[in-house]
């Protein structure tokens, strides 16, 4: 599942990166299908990053990567 969760981190970070912000995964807890990300660069501080976290981070992985039940910041 860590693997399934790298790629698809993969294809968000481009639009991140665009924007002068990037996302590193932290932990994946297979057991609960939590994983937790940190935003980092422009997206760290951003007054949007628990929308692009929630909104756009957590439904994409929940799309691609079977068990994924949440994205938290770490």
């Amino acid at each position: 599942m860590k693997q399934e969760v790298k790629k698809a981190l993969d294809q968000v970070r481009p639009m991140l990166q665009r924007d002068g912000g990037d996302v590193e995964l932290v932990d994946v807890d297979e057991d609960t299908g939590v994983v937790k990300v940190r935003l980092t660069g422009a997206c760290k501080g951003c007054p949007m990053s628990q929308m692009t976290l929630k909104a756009g981070i957590e439904r994409y992985l929940k799309s691609e990567v079977q068990g994924v039940s949440s994205v938290e910041s770490a």
